[in-house]
């Protein structure tokens, strides 16, 4: 992978004497769309929770559009361009959607809120009420849109398919993949493997904190072997 916009490298993350990571490396090319995938607890959220600054890595190190970042704090990352929509979406569900909106927008112009509300209409015929009156689906596209208020050159996706049904998977996987094309990078995080290879162009297969394969997605997702053995899928 050329002209990489985020490098880490040999990458360790601890609670205590738990080693939720252990030496972990990986490129996300500039544009591109780059999948971590691996069964519940493999350390896939320790790992964007690293790179986004939420968790003070123990070891290694990350790079971001050429600069080392390793424990620059989450809000002056966000100012530089590295946003993360968390696990479990996150929103204030007692404000207003346009009120999460803003918050999003807090060291910008809100210049993209139009778009973004061109992009969910449904956010924009409520916007006036409480983020919490929202489905889950709704929600989620609610914390991809304060993200991409921020205006991110590199997004971070956590779980962003988790507890919803299978229609709304398909629509937030729609998204993901139009704001690759619409040029921002992308680094997901995905318990659902089998989608997150469909959209990504590369992928990492994570067990108990480490790497244990990665390759073109296309590639790791025609492997049977991995995918009976790390990815826990069925076959159609």
């Amino acid at each position: 992978m050329s002209d990489p916009i985020l490098t880490v490298e040999d990458l360790t993350v601890s609670y205590g004497r738990v080693h939720a990571v252990r030496g972990v490396s990986f490129t996300v090319p500039r544009g591109g769309l780059v999948t971590l995938v691996g069964a519940n607890g493999a350390g896939k959220s320790s790992i964007i929770n690293a790179v986004s600054g939420v968790v003070r890595p123990s070891g290694g190190r990350i790079t971001f559009d050429g600069r080392d970042v390793t424990r620059t704090p989450a809000h002056k990352l966000v100012s530089a361009g590295l946003v993360q929509v968390p696990e479990g979406r996150q929103i204030l569900a007692t404000m207003t959607i346009e009120e999460n909106l803003q918050l999003g927008a807090w060291h910008t112009s809100g210049a993209r809120t139009g778009e973004v509300y061109d992009r969910f209409p449904v956010l924009a015929e409520r916007r006036k009420l409480p983020a919490g009156s929202l489905s889950g689906g709704e929600q989620q596209m609610l914390a991809i849109g304060r993200a991409l208020v921020a205006e991110p050159t590199l997004m971070l996706l956590d779980e962003p398919s988790m507890g919803l049904a299978p229609k709304v998977v398909d629509e937030v996987f729609k998204v993901i993949e139009d704001i690759r094309a619409g040029g921002t990078s992308v680094l997901l995080v995905e318990q659902n493997a089998r989608r997150a290879l469909r959209a990504a162009d590369h992928g990492y297969v994570l067990s108990s904190g480490e790497v244990v394969r990665s390759g073109p997605a296309d590639e790791l997702l025609a492997d049977e072997g991995i995918v009976a053995a790390y990815l826990g899928l069925e076959r159609d």
